[in-house]
C-alpha cells in the first residue's frame, strides 16, 4: 500500500472518529438534560436552582391557528428571561369537552387518538423559542380538573356517563371521584398512553428533534394535580392511585430515558390530606423529584377580605406546609419544588393596576424559604409561581374568559386576573427579580 494511500485511510479514519465524537441534532451533550443526584438538580455538572412560573397557555399562544399570537409569546419570554424566570410550566394536552369552562380548542379531540396540529405546532415554537433562551420546560399531560377536558372526559369517553361538571352542579366531591375513576379504566389508560407516546416521540417541525432528545424539556408530569380522589371517599382507592403513578412515570421513563419525571401532585393537601400517603406515592423509583403546590386561600388559610385577622397566620401555617414537604424529600432523598403558590390582588380585584402588597409580601416570604434551604444544600430546589398572565387583556364585567379571549395564567374556570402576574406588576416582578438574581449568586 503506497504512502499516499495510507496517509488517506488515516485522514478519513480521524474523521469518522471525530463525526462520531460530536453530539448530533439528535443525541444532545448528556449534560444538556437536567438531572438529579440525591436531594439535588444539576446542569452541566453544577446545582440547578430555578426560578419559575405556570405559564399553561404556552402552546396555545405559539400556535399558527386561530388560537395564536406568536409576538406576544415572544415578548412574553423575553420579559420573564429579564427577570430571572427560565422555567415554565405548560399544559401539554388538553381535551375536547362539553365541560362549561373548559378550553377551546383542545389537543386531544376524541378516542381515535386524533391530536390538533396547530397546537402540536404551537408546543414546537414555543419549544423553539425557550431552546433559544436557554429556558426549561416543565410539560404536564393530563389534568384533574375541568378547566382542559382532563381525567373526567377520558372517563366520560369510556363509560358513556355524564361529566359531573362542578361549574354546572356546584358539587366538587362526586366531580372528583368521578375524575379519579381515569385510573381504573383500561381504555383510558391505553388512549392516555398513547398520547403521551405519540407527544414524547414527537419531531419538532421547526428544530427537527425529537422532543425526548430534546433538553429544553426538563420534565414530563403525569397530570396537573392528580389526586386519589375527594377526601371524603377517595382512600379506598389510594392503591389504584399509586400503582398508575408508579406504573405511568415508569412508562415515560423508557421513552424520554434523558428527560425527569415529576407527578404534579400537590403534596398532602392533594393526597386526601396525609403527608404519609404523599410520601408512599411518590417513594417510586420512577418519580425523579417531588412537586407539591399551596394555596393558602383555596385552603382556608388566609382570607384576602380579611387580610390583617389572616395573613399572620396564613404565612405560619404555610411555612409549616413547606417545612414537612421539606422533610418528605429528605427522607425520600429527592430533589422537591414548589410548583404552584398564589395570593389574589389586594381586596379581590381583578384589574391590572391594583394593589398587590399581601402577594408580594408572600412571594418574598417563599423565597426566602427557598434561599435558605437551598444556600444549606437542602432538596428545595426550585419553584413555580401560579401564574404568568403577562400581556393578556379583558373588557369583560364577570373577568370570565370566553372562545376567542386573550388567555391568562388564570385557567377559564376562574376569574381572568385573580392570580395572574402581568406585564406591569413591577413591584412583584421586582421580588421575582431579586430572587433569581440571590439563586444565581449560590
Amino acid at each position: 500500500m503506497s504512502k499516499i494511500i495510507v496517509r488517506c485511510f488515516v485522514l478519513l479514519a480521524a474523521a469518522v472518529l471525530v463525526g462520531c465524537a460530536q453530539p448530533s441534532a439528535e443525541q444532545p451533550a448528556s449534560d444538556a438534560f437536567v438531572t438529579v443526584k440525591g436531594q439535588q438538580f444539576y446542569l452541566g455538572g453544577k446545582p440547578y436552582h430555578y426560578v419559575g412560573a405556570n405559564m399553561w397557555y404556552g402552546a396555545y399562544l405559539g400556535s399558527p391557528g386561530v388560537t395564536g399570537d406568536r409576538e406576544r409569546l415572544t415578548r412574553e419570554l423575553d420579559l420573564l428571561v429579564e427577570h430571572g424566570i427560565t422555567n415554565l410550566r405548560v399544559l401539554a394536552v388538553s381535551e375536547t369537552s362539553d365541560l362549561m369552562r373548559a378550553v377551546r380548542p383542545a389537543v386531544l379531540q376524541n378516542t381515535q387518538g386524533e391530536l390538533d396540529t396547530d397546537l402540536l405546532r404551537g408546543m414546537d415554537f414555543l419549544l423553539a423559542e425557550m431552546a433559544k433562551r436557554d429556558m426549561k420546560a416543565v410539560l404536564y399531560l393530563n389534568n384533574f380538573w375541568q378547566w382542559s377536558g382532563g381525567m373526567s372526559q377520558y372517563v366520560a369517553w369510556f363509560t358513556g356517563t355524564e361529566v359531573l361538571d362542578p361549574d354546572v352542579t356546584g358539587k366538587w366531591n362526586p366531580f372528583m371521584e368521578n375524575s379519579a375513576r381515569f385510573y381504573r379504566l383500561e381504555e383510558a389508560q391505553t388512549l392516555y398512553r398513547n398520547v403521551i407516546r405519540t407527544l414524547v416521540t414527537r419531531t419538532n417541525s421547526i428544530t427537527g428533534t425529537v422532543y425526548s432528545n430534546d433538553p429544553t424539556i426538563m420534565s414530563w408530569q403525569l397530570a396537573n394535580e392528580p389526586r386519589p380522589g375527594s377526601d371524603a371517599d377517595g382512600r379506598a382507592h389510594f392503591d389504584d392511585f399509586s400503582r398508575w403513578v408508579d406504573e405511568t412515570a415508569g412508562f415515560i421513563k423508557e421513552l424520554a430515558p434523558h428527560q425527569l419525571i415529576s407527578t404534579g401532585n400537590e403534596g398532602a393537601m392533594g393526597t386526601l390530606g396525609d403527608a404519609e400517603l404523599f410520601e408512599r406515592s411518590h417513594a417510586s423509583p420512577n418519580v425523579d423529584y417531588l412537586t407539591f403546590h399551596m394555596w393558602i386561600k383555596n385552603w382556608g388559610w388566609f382570607d384576602i377580605t380579611q387580610p390583617e385577622e389572616t395573613y399572620s397566620s396564613a404565612v405560619t401555617t404555610a411555612k409549616q406546609y413547606m417545612s414537612e414537604h421539606v422533610a418528605i424529600a429528605e427522607r425520600l432523598n429527592k430533589p422537591i419544588v414548589l410548583e404552584e403558590f398564589g395570593v389574589e390582588r389586594n381586596g379581590g380585584a381583578f384589574d391590572h393596576g391594583t394593589p398587590v402588597s399581601y402577594r408580594d409580601s408572600f412571594y418574598a416570604m417563599v423565597y426566602s424559604v427557598i434561599e435558605n434551604n437551598a444556600a444549606a444544600g437542602g432538596p428545595f430546589v426550585g419553584s413555580n409561581f401560579w401564574a404568568w398572565g403577562g400581556f393578556g387583556m379583558t373588557d369583560r364585567e364577570d373577568y370570565m374568559w370566553q372562545e376567542g379571549d386573550d388567555f391568562f395564567g388564570d385557567p377559564p374556570q376562574e376569574a381572568q386576573g385573580l392570580n395572574s402576574v402581568f406585564a406591569d406588576d413591577e413591584s412583584t416582578l421586582k421580588v421575582i427579580a431579586q430572587h433569581a438574581q440571590h439563586l444565581k449568586s449560590l
